[in-house]
């Protein structure tokens, strides 16, 4: 019954087996090989335009490239308060930004508001150099609660963008699932809707080390490659992580595995609703799960088998807690059977 996080699940065998047959003889390395550009043009279909792309190992990696890209003197990023590039990530976006900031913006959800995006925008007048420049807005689809930006919102967020002339990024490493969640097209909630940069994350749901910072206007990028390389980020044998996309992209088994992972949250989810001994802190719309036990009762479940992690309560969500309860996280992925389901729940019982 492991629902500690999608990170702990393997490797899909269709990826395993694509990385296999991929490993003998020799091919060009640093990702100047056919094979790497073959997959990269993928890409241009899978966004129905032409898009640049940047294979990395991480989406730490990804996030903070991401930002150096449209880096500025004195730059601030807005993020939501909550997002992983600002609570998870160690400060490797002030690092690999060589200083910039990273400025939180409240909102319900997991998801910023827009007037206080604004707002928090307009701290920064044009031209006061002790404040700094704005140079960038990120937002997580799906949010760090499990949550989903819809294609609306999305969108006021960036007419704000637009309106300070900043680019819009998207932190998507959980984006398979916020796309079969939404059931639809990639482009419909990315560049079709204002998103100028995507961490593009596949390692979550079911490849080994599989990242991609993807860019709709590749004249965005001219820096990047550099940007990557000073960052160590340029793999010599990228073609491995090419493969995995191979794999991953093919026949739309990325999609799959999202939908299985997001149809185990939805059966938990459904399951804990109607439990005595546990009650949803919200509903989530992806894979990931929030739920609140006494203290005593959730060790004694992880005690009984259940890996999962306690959670710090979002700041929109303070007050949701009596004093001897916790919040847990209960995530599911490519690799969860309906058996583990069920025996957690029976657990529960």
């Amino acid at each position: 019954m492991n629902f500690a996080s999608d990170n702990w699940s393997g490797a899909h065998p269709l990826i395993s087996q694509r990385l296999l047959e991929i490993s003998s003889g020799f091919s060009a390395p640093y990702g100047t090989s056919e094979f790497d550009h073959k997959i990269e043009q993928r890409f241009n279909d899978l966004f129905e335009r032409e898009v640049a792309v940047y294979f990395v190992s991480t989406g730490t990696a990804a996030n903070s490239l991401a930002l150096a890209a449209v880096n500025r003197p004195g730059g601030v990023s807005f993020c939501h308060r909550e997002a992983h590039m600002l609570e998870d990530e160690c400060g490797a976006p002030e690092f690999f930004t060589h200083g910039a900031r990273l400025a939180p913006v409240d909102g319900e959800n997991g998801k910023i508001d827009p007037q206080h995006l604004n707002d928090e925008i307009e701290r920064f007048p044009p031209g006061f150099v002790h404040a700094g420049q704005p140079m960038a807005i990120s937002i997580t689809q799906a949010t760090e609660i499990g949550t989903l930006y819809q294609p609306s919102e999305i969108n006021a967020i960036s007419h704000i963008a637009k309106k300070h002339h900043l680019p819009l990024h998207m932190d998507g490493a959980r984006f398979a699932n916020a796309v079969a969640a939404l059931n639809q097209s990639p482009a419909e909630i990315t560049w079709k809707k204002g998103v100028d940069i995507i961490s593009f994350g596949a390692t979550k749901n079911g490849c080994w080390c599989a990242e991609a910072l993807i860019f709709m206007n590749p004249n965005m990028s001219k820096d990047l490659p550099f940007i990557r390389k000073r960052a160590a980020q340029l793999l010599s044998k990228s073609r491995f992580i090419a493969a995995q996309f191979d794999a991953y992209l093919q026949d739309n088994l990325w999609l799959d595995m999202a939908e299985h992972s997001n149809k185990m949250a939805m059966n938990l989810q459904n399951s804990i609703s109607n439990s005595k001994n546990a009650r949803l802190a919200w509903r989530t719309e992806t894979n990931e799960v929030f739920c609140i036990l006494d203290k005593k009762y959730a060790e004694t479940l992880q005690k009984k088998g259940a890996t999962f992690y306690t959670w710090n309560l979002p700041r929109s969500k303070l007050g949701l807690l009596c004093p001897n309860e916790t919040l847990i996280r209960l995530v599911t992925s490519f690799a969860t059977e309906p058996n583990e389901i069920a025996k957690f729940i029976d657990l529960l019982s």
